[in-house]
């Protein structure tokens, strides 16, 4: 690592190469060129584990690449990256399979009277690809000497007796599956850091493991959704139709409707990428209560509708995955009980392994970006004190848009998780004036209740395994584990059919001769639905080896 004789030492150590870790070192570098960053990723290369919506708004980054690459607007690369401005913004109802209703104006009119739902608007921010912007904003890292190393799985944050933490230990690399070392194996690393700074995304593992050691509470639990997205290659002709700078979002079908009854919180995006690809998307929250609900057959009938299928008919899906999204906003971000800190000491959890996710705007990359510019501000300040950077960080966010706009929609999921959409959604525009609902954990929901609507057979989970391109070394130890194997058989199965079978969105799990089993855990896309889904809380996510996992590239 650059100024350093040790390979395994850093003055900050990131854990995680999204935007919000790459935001981190890029400001470091701004603040202090001499200071030696390394930022680590489990993915074979940069973007590859990168999945969003993904509307981004402007300012951060902005503000970020303005001071780092003075000129950065008239690059190729940004050219690219950010060719579509959003300005054609569509929020609609769906209702049946042939019905959709605009209600673009409400939110304007909510926007007007200062309510929290009117944040939705998202006339000029950019619609990227997150697996793009984070390869080039890896670029723009490399370029300033960050150290960078994919293929890097991390397991936990290193305590030896002292109030800081030492470093991050890395998972072992060539066992087999029973555990034996093959000819290949490596002993994982200790990277020692007196800077540590968790950005792995949604449900990181070093960052839930370092919730737990440290002692960090949420004052209440983490909800999720799961996101399912396809990117389809579709006719110049339905390209032009729908025009580059639009977006949708869509309520309703086939989640839920009046007539259907509250239902799920969620719905589909449609937005454009590349020449000729159009992305279409599911987002479902996990608080679902039905035993045999599938996100992606969910994701097959909004294909289906007419708003949808006159630009994708016809059309090839070429690059598929899904990820969880964290949704419990501010009353669910994990603090120091003593300090109030949004971490411990010298380490700072930021973007989605904070939860920084503005529901009301559905939007949380721009709050990612801005968490690693404060982070940075934060260690910049504190290089004499290493332990006072988690306070000066938190300092910072709670001085920052990041706070004012989260405290704005805390209790927006939680209104919807208590009264269902039907009537939470009506009651969230109250936003932040609305006492704290109490809910329960996603897992928690589930009952033997079947989806009302029938599958619809039109999806085929191998193929949307397959372009998700996901691969992991086969004879290494399953990642996936069933912490006891008899309460799926005695409770899970005969009650509610081993939902972890249907909800995976990767199909790594069956039932053979009876038994669940985590049969497929190279088909595994890590977006760690089955550790906040099953109902018995009876499933664990741990790391594979690094350099496995799905490979986006334009996601």
């Amino acid at each position: 690592m650059p100024n350093h004789s040790d390979f395994n030492k850093a003055s900050v150590l990131v854990v995680g190469a999204g935007p919000a870790g790459l935001a981190t070192a890029i400001q470091l570098k701004v603040l202090k060129p001499d200071i030696d960053v390394c930022v680590i990723d489990k993915a074979l290369d940069l973007g590859y584990h990168n999945l969003s919506g993904a509307v981004l708004e402007k300012e951060p980054l902005s503000t970020l690449l303005d001071a780092a690459k003075p000129g950065w607007r008239d690059s190729d690369e940004a050219k690219q990256v950010l060719a579509n401005v959003i300005d054609k913004d569509d929020i609609t109802f769906l209702l049946g399979k042939n019905m959709a209703f605009g209600i673009f104006p409400m939110l304007k009119m909510a926007r007007s009277m200062g309510l929290a739902f009117g944040q939705m608007i998202h006339h000029g921010d950019y619609s990227v690809s997150i697996s793009r912007l984070t390869k080039w904003l890896g670029g723009i890292a490399r370029g300033m000497g960050i150290e960078i190393l994919t293929g890097f799985a991390a397991d936990h944050v290193v305590h030896n007796g002292d109030t800081l933490a030492e470093g991050v230990k890395l998972v072992d690399q060539g066992v087999d599956k029973e555990g034996h070392k093959q000819p290949n194996y490596c002993e994982g690393e200790t990277i020692e850091a007196r800077f540590i700074v968790l950005a792995e995304g949604c449900d990181g593992l070093v960052t839930e493991r370092f919730v737990e050691t440290a002692g960090l509470k949420r004052r209440s639990p983490q909800l999720y959704s799961l996101g399912v997205k396809e990117l389809i290659k579709v006719s110049p002709e339905q390209y032009n139709k729908f025009t580059r700078g639009r977006v949708i979002h869509a309520m309703g079908y086939p989640i839920w409707t009046p007539v259907l009854g509250p239902g799920m919180f969620g719905g589909g995006i449609v937005y454009a990428g590349e020449q000729d690809h159009l992305a279409v998307g599911m987002i479902v929250g996990l608080d679902w209560k039905y035993r045999d609900f599938n996100t992606q057959d969910a994701l097959a009938r909004f294909k289906e509708h007419k708003l949808v299928k006159q630009y994708i008919e016809g059309g090839t899906v070429v690059e598929a995955g899904a990820k969880m999204i964290p949704e419990g906003g501010w009353y669910a971000v994990p603090r120091d009980p003593e300090t109030q800190s949004i971490g411990k000491g010298n380490v700072m959890l930021l973007g989605d392994s904070a939860g920084f996710v503005n529901m009301c705007k559905i939007k949380g990359l721009h709050n990612a970006l801005e968490s690693g510019m404060l982070a940075a501000k934060a260690i910049v300040a504190s290089l004499d004190n290493p332990g006072a950077a988690a306070a000066k960080y938190t300092a910072n966010v709670e001085q920052s848009n990041i706070a004012k706009e989260m405290k704005s929609a805390k209790n927006f999921r939680q209104t919807v998780a208590k009264f269902g959409p039907l009537q939470g959604m009506p009651l969230s525009v109250l936003g932040g004036w609305l006492p704290q609902f109490h809910v329960e954990k996603d897992y928690e929901a589930m009952t033997a209740a079947p989806y009302r609507l029938k599958p619809c057979g039109n999806f085929d989970k191998d193929g949307f395994t397959a372009v998700a391109a996901t691969e992991h070394r086969e004879e290494q130890p399953s990642h996936l584990q069933i912490i006891d194997p008899t309460i799926c058989t005695s409770k899970c199965l005969p009650v509610l059919g081993a939902p972890c079978v249907t909800f995976c969105p990767a199909g790594v799990y069956e039932t053979i001769h009876g038994q669940p089993k985590a049969a497929n855990p190279s088909n595994c896309l890590h977006c760690k639905t089955c550790q906040r889904k099953c109902p018995f809380d009876n499933i664990r996510w741990t790391a594979p080896e690094g350099g496995g996992g799905p490979r986006y590239k334009r996601m």
